[in-house]
């Protein structure tokens, strides 16, 4: 197959779209694919620039550079130009957050008729804003924490969500954001980091206990995985610095409870209309008590990624994982009349 691999993007995840790139890149010419580069902000990377951007590891996220990259946007109406999207045979998606993640991008593929990674317009977009997919996934049987939108007077948290709380950007990933906030005085200024990300802020009650997390490949859920920080939180800097976490695959954890996780994640998959890959997380509180988190619609590829820890659980390799991901997006762009 021609395969372009989508990536970098002007958000605070560039560094690990890049990473998670770097993988797939390395897989799917391993299987033989003729695979392209493109950055989302700078245009088709030839051999130089390719071994220049996909050769850092993960990192803080960027600030300066991400201001600039912001300024130097490759325009997404752009891309429908470039003659490696437009004759691949599957756009391989290694983008985090902003248009990329959210629903544009996926729109003007749909557009220009390339069969594309992930979920569609609609889907994309859906699951980007934390509040909409809380709602549909909620609604479809889901159990998911309290939560409000800022503005929101300190004395509603206390009364309709309950401290400690999340504070977290509505539309970002890899926790890029996100504050523990455990009394009413740190609120303000937790409201003011999140709103460095998004416009549109998420409040959520902090549930003590475990987390899991659950991959679906098709319409099929992969075995479950438990992630235990070294530190209170799951944020950036435990998700991309090794050994900053522990994640198990399988979790031990009793069947019961793993079968609950693993068709809650179907059905917050399925709720959300999500196609052809995803991750879903939840958080395990007393009694068994289990609660969605989120949805992923481009969950990392990185070496320290949990999807990829999730298929080889499944006896699935990585380079097995990007090809049944390309062929899933085949598969769509056939059924929808794309070549």
């Amino acid at each position: 197959m021609r395969v372009t691999v989508l990536t970098g993007g002007a958000t605070g995840e560039r560094a690990v779209a890049f990473a998670g790139a770097a993988q797939v890149v390395a897989a799917l010419r391993e299987r033989d694919h003729v695979v392209t580069v493109v950055d989302s902000v700078a245009g088709l990377l030839d051999a130089d620039a390719e071994r220049a951007a996909l050769a850092p590891a993960v990192g803080p996220p960027p600030d300066a550079a991400l201001l600039d990259a912001r300024e130097r946007r490759f325009l997404v109406e752009d891309l429908a130009r470039v003659a490696a999207v437009r004759g691949a045979d599957v756009v391989f998606l290694c983008l985090h957050g902003g248009r990329g993640e959210g629903g544009v991008l996926q729109a003007l593929l749909e557009t220009i008729g390339v069969a594309y990674t992930g979920s569609g317009p609609l889907a994309s977009a859906l699951a980007m804003d934390k509040d909409l997919a809380k709602r549909l996934v909620a609604a479809a049987g889901v159990p998911v924490p309290p939560w409000r939108l800022a503005p929101v007077a300190a004395a509603e948290v206390a009364t309709a969500i309950g401290w400690p709380v999340i504070v977290k950007p509505s539309k970002q990933g890899s926790s890029l954001g996100m504050t523990l906030v455990e009394t009413e005085r740190d609120l303000d200024a937790a409201v003011r980091a999140a709103g460095q990300y998004d416009d549109e802020i998420l409040i959520e009650r902090f549930l003590p206990g475990r987390e899991f997390t659950v991959g679906i490949l098709g319409d099929e859920a992969l075995p479950v995985g438990e992630i235990v920080p070294h530190h209170r939180l799951f944020d950036y800097t435990a998700k991309y610095t090794p050994g900053a976490c522990e994640e198990i695959f399988p979790a031990p954890v009793g069947g019961a409870v793993s079968a609950r996780l693993q068709a809650l994640a179907l059905t917050a998959h399925r709720a959300l209309k999500l196609g052809g890959f995803s991750r879903i997380d939840f958080r395990l509180g007393a009694g068994d008590d289990i609660f969605f988190l989120e949805a992923n619609t481009l969950p990392g590829l990185t070496g320290t990624s949990l999807l990829p820890q999730a298929a080889e659980a499944a006896g699935i390799t990585f380079a097995d994982l990007c090809e049944r991901i390309c062929r899933l997006a085949r598969n769509v762009g056939r059924l929808a009349g794309n070549k």
